[in-house]
């Protein structure tokens, strides 16, 4: 039984890979399925009314024993019905007993994050939910992509890395993929908050690759490494670039000796294939520790808009967000309960990345019982109805056996920007 309750998991289409948080090293270490070798295939298998997965599942198929299904996480994206043996069985149901199998050496699991090629409304809902079947509660579930999943990696690197451009290469049979995780500009009135992006920057299919994976074709990687030497200088022209890391089945073999010269000239390379999942972990990291000091991350998924109420916290008073930019709308709705000072209305500030503008809203509170200050209880909750519609409700919620609950409820339509663009505005 490992102690590991604090997790990152990268997950594609063909293997996943489990990273978890090692108090005593203060940093992730990813789970070994063989010597240097983290990836687990996405298989699952039935055999003798047992479940098996990954390597064991991998094994029935090849001897061509009992039952294994492969393609389960985009089959659960799908929403397929899958046969197995005598029955049928939903893929998302599938997907979930073979994290259910493969996080069973873990114990309770605080805080649980998957890293995935990309992510919408319906990903993150169906992982959430797988989450929650491996005993996860829903709320400490995160989903997020493998951009975001290399900037929460970076944030926890030493800031030279990082001080200007960090570059990642991805490589696999037949293609690389170039991006570089950058600062925004900074937004004036907002301190030493510093926002960050990564972005897809150049990509190039290369038939060469094919013949240097897996066994190495000497004039093929001749040829592959010349042409990735050209890619990486075209990529790196006219910017400053302080580190970079390489990962993906592609870079296994040595193939690129001179484009390697090229990558560590002032600068310092990493070669590595569990960046994502080691991300991920971060992410689980900082939410089970709450700590907001860190990089925004933003990207056209984003939120580029915050709402504030005025409240007292731990003592503080200051603009506090119920709503945060760097969150996605389907992710951002909440409730609180709180204790009301003397006060006739509740203002509200929308806060714009994308126009820098501060928009104040203001609610009547008319209508709610007269009490002493501490009596007046709130609850109040946000509410998406799309990504540029934001519903803010308030209801009393009573105090205890001294003042029972009444009807009091009032309602505020919040007006968004969306993705819409704004986030290019900050580049």
């Amino acid at each position: 039984m490992r102690g590991g309750s604090i997790l990152g998991i990268e997950l594609n289409d063909q293997y996943c890979q489990i990273s978890f948080y090692d108090e005593e090293k203060n940093e992730p270490e990813t789970l070994e399925t063989a010597v240097d070798n983290y990836q687990i295939p996405l298989i699952l298998g039935y055999y003798r009314e047992q479940w098996v997965y990954g390597r064991e599942a991998k094994r029935l198929a090849t001897v061509n024993e009992g039952c294994t299904v492969i393609d389960l996480f985009e089959r659960a994206k799908r929403q397929e019905k899958v046969r197995v043996g005598a029955k049928n069985h939903d893929a998302v149901w599938l997907l979930a007993k073979f994290f259910q199998l493969a996080l069973a050496q873990f114990r309770h699991i605080e805080y649980l994050t998957f890293s995935v090629p990309y992510t919408d409304i319906d990903i993150s809902k169906m992982l959430k939910g797988v989450g929650q079947f491996v005993g996860v509660p829903k709320e400490s579930v995160y989903v997020q992509d493998y951009k975001e999943s290399f900037c929460h990696y970076m944030f926890y690197q030493p800031k030279e890395l990082w001080q200007y451009e960090a570059a990642l290469f991805y490589c696999d049979r037949n293609e690389i993929r170039a991006y570089m995780l950058r600062r925004l500009r900074k937004l004036r009135g907002r301190g030493d908050e510093l926002f960050v992006a990564v972005d897809e920057v150049a990509n190039a299919h290369m038939k060469e690759l094919a013949a240097v994976y897996p066994v190495l074709n000497v004039d093929k990687a001749k040829d592959a490494d010349e042409r990735f030497k050209s890619f990486i200088q075209s990529v790196f022209d006219k910017k400053v670039v302080s580190s970079v890391y390489l990962t993906g089945e592609g870079f296994e073999n040595n193939w690129y000796p001179a484009s390697l010269k090229v990558l560590c000239n002032g600068r310092r390379a990493f070669l590595g294939n569990n960046l994502y999942s080691r991300g991920a972990c971060y992410t689980a990291y900082r939410k089970c520790r709450d700590y907001e000091d860190s990089p925004i991350y933003l990207d056209n998924t984003k939120m580029t808009d915050q709402i504030c109420l005025r409240m007292r916290v731990n003592g503080k008073e200051g603009w506090y967000p119920i709503v945060q930019w760097g969150s996605h709308w389907y992710e951002a709705d909440g409730q609180w309960d709180v204790l009301l000072e003397d006060t006739s209305d509740i203002e509200i500030h929308i806060e714009s990345l994308g126009s820098g503008e501060l928009q104040a809203e203001t609610v009547s509170l008319a209508g709610l019982p007269e009490r002493k200050d501490y009596a007046l209880r709130l609850t109040i909750e946000v509410m998406f109805l799309d990504e540029y519609t934001c519903r803010i409700s308030f209801r009393d919620a009573g105090f205890g056996e001294f003042f029972p609950a009444t009807d009091f409820h009032v309602e505020k339509t919040i007006h968004l920007g969306g993705s819409n663009g704004q986030f290019n505005s900050l580049s």
